[in-house]
């Protein structure tokens, strides 16, 4: 395949930032959108070209799409005003329409519920693809369950280095596709290759799909100790919210869970990736390969840094 041009949103964020290596691994140029450039140095020094630009500002995203092939599109999950995530949106979707991208990838950050929940973070979602679907730009949607990034913040993390406990709002039942933020990565980069995939909606997870135990399990192998499980009260998983993003961050994280302890029955935590790695052929990362990966964030060492 000739290289592709690719318009690379959401690159120096830690979800879409390695989709920029793996476009370069594959012989294509990606250009990373930032407000600021400073931000985006290693991107650059590694070959990624840089273009500042405000995703509230339409016409600079209509001037920097134009000529490219391909557009990945991640939107920052969480802003001041969350009015601000569907403005981003639609103004990148408008640029790739107005300069007739042969294919936007959309990843959609998280999983999506088919039905109104009266719940903002999925119901928005739902709007953002019906807006996607209406514009007549051909896209591929990767849709992720959950990140094992989530795993690195200091609900989880300090606990697994102080305690050899791994303490996670969720209860011990409840099954998950836990999917490393770097497979998320390589399926966009994989997507942006195949235009003829355009109009598929992709659900990607873990292989696996794992019970708190099972997950704990997994990661005592991974990190070489036994690790045990405990499912945090979502009142103390608020608590460090509060402390480690402010007064106030905490209602929105106990809310979240609590939705979705509340209808574990209508979200996607799982799916079977054999259909999906048959059309989008990624290396996928096991919990174990992923925990062992990280064995330094989690040793003993490294408590004063996740506080």
């Amino acid at each position: 395949m000739s290289a592709l041009k690719v318009l690379v949103y959401g690159a120096t964020g830690s979800q879409a930032g390695p989709i920029v290596p793996k476009l370069l691994a594959a012989g294509h140029q990606p250009y990373v959108v930032t407000r600021s450039a400073a931000k985006a140095t290693a991107h650059a020094a590694a070959g990624a070209a840089v273009v500042e630009a405000d995703m509230g500002d339409a016409e600079r995203l209509a001037a920097i799409t134009s000529g490219m092939d391909a557009v990945a599109l991640t939107v920052p999950a969480f802003n001041p005003d969350p009015a601000d995530h569907g403005r981003f949106f639609h103004n990148a979707l408008e640029a790739a329409r107005v300069a007739g991208v042969k294919l936007l990838v959309y990843n959609t950050s998280g999983p999506v519920i088919r039905e109104r929940t009266g719940n903002p973070q999925y119901d928005m979602r739902l709007d953002l693809l019906a807006a996607l679907r209406g514009s007549g730009v051909p896209a591929i949607v990767i849709q992720p369950t959950v990140y094992l990034e989530n795993l690195l913040g200091p609900w989880t993390r300090l606990g697994v280095i102080e305690r050899a406990e791994l303490a996670y709002p969720v209860e011990e039942h409840q099954r998950l596709g836990w999917i490393a933020t770097d497979d998320v990565a390589a399926f966009v980069a994989a997507a942006v290759e195949r235009p003829q995939l355009a109009g598929e909606h992709f659900v990607v997870s873990g292989e696996e799909n794992l019970s708190g135990p099972e997950l704990a399990e997994r990661f005592s192998r991974g990190l070489g100790r036994t690790i045990s499980y405990r499912a945090m009260p979502l009142e103390e998983f608020g608590a460090v919210l509060d402390a480690a993003f402010g007064p106030g961050a905490g209602a929105g994280g106990i809310a979240g869970y609590k939705f979705q302890r509340e209808r574990a029955d209508i979200i996607p935590t799982w799916n079977d990736m054999r259909p999906v790695l048959a059309q989008l052929p990624v290396r996928m990362t096991s919990v174990e390969e992923w925990a062992a990966r990280m064995q330094g964030a989690f040793a003993p060492g490294a408590a004063q840094l996740a506080r």
